[in-house]
């Protein structure tokens, strides 16, 4: 019997997908994994830097601000450095990269394991040192990314089939797929270099379907021993494949550039016609949904602010006081963004009102009944940045209850959640 590439004398492998000629596609090798790989590297690198900056954003060091559910414990990855509020579309545009970048990065991802298939069911599962290294990194490789990127869409249309928090194990898997990811790049990037060395970048993709040629079967690749007859070229699988992920990045995108855009969002959750009216804009959640009613709201509802003196302040205080408007941003976590004209009393005014310096971190307060989000802590530059608003109205209209009223907090830059709306009290925090 001709012995077959990749299976070692006397060894002989269980029957199905463990023998190497079950896989028979002509368009596997390495040549394939090498270019699906180089295009989602990138996509995958521009993903991982904007997700940690989103953590940043978070100013996750500060009290009531902890989104990796450590209760304040540092774990050692988080990100130090103090979050601009300039320009006030940065977290929108960070986001929004986030968000298209792993989007598009999914078919590429679904082609790269179609492509790498035959390597998780190679036989014996460890022949050298080497070897298993690679497993253990495509294993660590492939469950990361599948938790990751299912999360990931998951969270963005807010559809939660788990019983654990998004964000930190979304967090954490990330740093274990890069790591996998990271070791995988160095073992792999000889066969990269010798298969573009040998097939070229471009060349096959000039080859029709008629010319189509498997690539050489060699021990340890995904080129196949016993190759079918080609029913698709690689410039056709990679085609079909590119425009899949640019038509998803359009279709993500959309929901956050808006304008003439807006209708592509197909995949935008919150829907595609929001109507023309001043409050007709992106909700996230609902007072329904939290559980926020009109009483609370209502004639008796005061804002309390604590600093070096206690005060109370009815609705029509604040509006009695200097009001400031400014046309500011809001960047959800999901990828969405909207920009809004906002009204309202700067937040280091309300301060200085109760007796404190106005540039001190504070701590934002909602009547939402509990949840991770039903506070947040601002840090000293937010509040001292002049367009940092308690918004009472938005495009000239009082706030809707959906949308925060009677008082919502507004700062530039900053992530959507930090936005806190239906706030009942500002405190200083280390007066």
């Amino acid at each position: 019997m001709m012995d077959v590439p990749g299976r070692h004398r006397g060894e002989t492998p269980p029957p199905g997908p463990f023998r190497q000629e079950f896989w028979r596609s002509p368009l596997r090798g390495p040549w394939l994994a090498s270019v699906l790989g180089s295009a989602l590297l990138p996509l995958i690198v521009i993903c991982a830097i904007t997700g940690f900056l989103s953590h940043a954003a978070y100013y996750p060091w500060l009290d009531g601000n902890s989104v990796t559910g450590t209760g304040g414990i540092d774990l050692g990855f988080d990100l130090y450095f103090d979050w601009p509020t300039s320009p006030p579309w940065l977290y929108a545009l960070n986001q929004g990269l986030h968000v298209t970048t792993g989007v598009m990065a999914i078919p590429l991802l679904l082609a790269k394991l179609w492509s790498a298939m035959p390597k998780l069911f190679e036989w014996p599962p460890v022949r050298s040192l080497a070897h298993a290294l690679e497993r253990l990194s495509l294993g660590f490789l492939v469950g990361g990314s599948l938790f990751v990127f299912f999360t990931g869409v998951m969270n963005i249309q807010l559809y939660y089939v788990w019983g654990f928090s998004f964000v930190p194990a979304h967090y954490y898997a990330a740093f274990i797929f890069l790591a996998a990811l990271g070791l995988h790049l160095v073992l792999k990037l000889s066969v990269v270099r010798r298969a573009f060395r040998e097939q070229g970048v471009v060349r096959p993709l000039r080859q029709d379907l008629v010319h189509t040629q498997p690539e050489p079967a060699r021990e340890g690749t995904t080129a196949p021993a016993s190759p079918a007859p080609p029913t698709l070229s690689r410039r056709g699988l990679l085609a079909t494949v590119g425009a899949g992920s640019l038509g998803l990045g359009l279709m993500t995108a959309a929901q956050q550039i808006g304008g003439p855009l807006r209708p592509l969002g197909l995949l935008a959750p919150h829907g595609r016609s929001l109507g023309s009216g001043p409050n007709e804009f992106q909700v996230n959640k609902t007072a329904a949904a939290v559980g926020v009613s009109r009483a609370q709201v209502g004639r008796d509802w005061r804002l309390r602010v604590h600093g070096a003196r206690t005060l109370e302040f009815s609705r029509e205080e604040l509006l009695a006081m200097d009001q400031h408007t400014y046309s500011l941003p809001i960047a959800c976590v999901e990828g969405w963004s909207t920009t809004q004209s906002w009204t309202g009393v700067r937040l280091r005014d309300l301060i200085a009102c109760a007796g404190s310096p106005e540039a001190m971190p504070v701590l934002v307060e909602s009547l939402q009944a509990g949840g991770a989000f039903s506070k947040a802590a601002l840090a000293t530059e937010q509040v001292a940045d002049s367009r940092s608003l308690l918004a009472l109205r938005v495009n000239g209209a009082d706030l809707s209850l959906d949308h925060g009223y009677p008082a919502r907090v507004i700062v530039p830059a900053a992530p959507g959640v930090h936005c806190t709306k239906w706030v009942s009290s500002i405190s200083t925090i280390g007066a």
